[in-house]
């Protein structure tokens, strides 16, 4: 309904008013990339079905030596770009935005478990439908999955693989945001 894809937008942010929490503390892995930037990063992954092919990112830090707020590009296969960004100084937001050649799709709360969710498809010039969305538990989701692996040797729907794929997009971030330098991973 949207064409070919062009760009995948995200962003997921929200205000983190606690000294001392653990995604501040960079000996602990903290940063706002690590706690919520990696779910836009995987969204456009798992959407396109793709590796991004070179990064650029740029990064605040805050005074404990964190990013707390990161804005990232990515170009993948066949000039599909994504861009997000996430932190933990601005306001709560999140969203997913497919822009194609016909037409986009918006999705409010992506990553959020239990909303009511909808989709906004607009095409041309036409008027936006709304797409309603069943409710569900996506932590449930993740016990059920993990469970037919434990219980029946089925395959996690999220592999190693994919895991490790994004850890190391992830990784090609903090270096493009510390050199300043675009980073290819192909």
């Amino acid at each position: 309904d949207i064409g070919q894809v062009l760009l995948v937008r995200g962003a997921f942010s929200y205000t983190l008013n606690r000294p001392g929490d653990i995604r501040l503390d960079p000996t602990k892995g903290g940063g706002s990339v690590w706690d919520v930037g990696c779910y836009p990063l995987s969204y456009t992954r798992y959407l396109l079905g793709a590796e991004p092919e070179e990064v650029s990112g740029w990064q605040r830090m805050s005074q404990t030596g964190v990013d707390d707020f990161f804005v990232a590009h990515a170009r993948f296969p066949g000039d599909v770009y994504m861009q997000f960004d996430c932190g933990f100084c601005a306001p709560s937001r999140a969203f997913m935005e497919i822009i194609g050649t016909r037409g986009s799709l918006l999705v409010q709360d992506p990553f959020k478990p239990g909303k009511s969710i909808s989709i906004r498809l607009v095409q041309g010039n036409d008027r936006p439908k709304t797409i309603k969305m069943p409710r569900f538990n996506l932590y449930l989701g993740e016990v059920e999955d993990m469970a037919d692996a434990i219980l029946h040797n089925v395959p996690p729907r999220i592999s190693l693989a994919d895991s490790r794929a994004n850890v190391a997009a992830i990784c090609a971030l903090y270096e493009s945001a510390r050199t300043g330098q675009p980073v290819r991973l192909k």
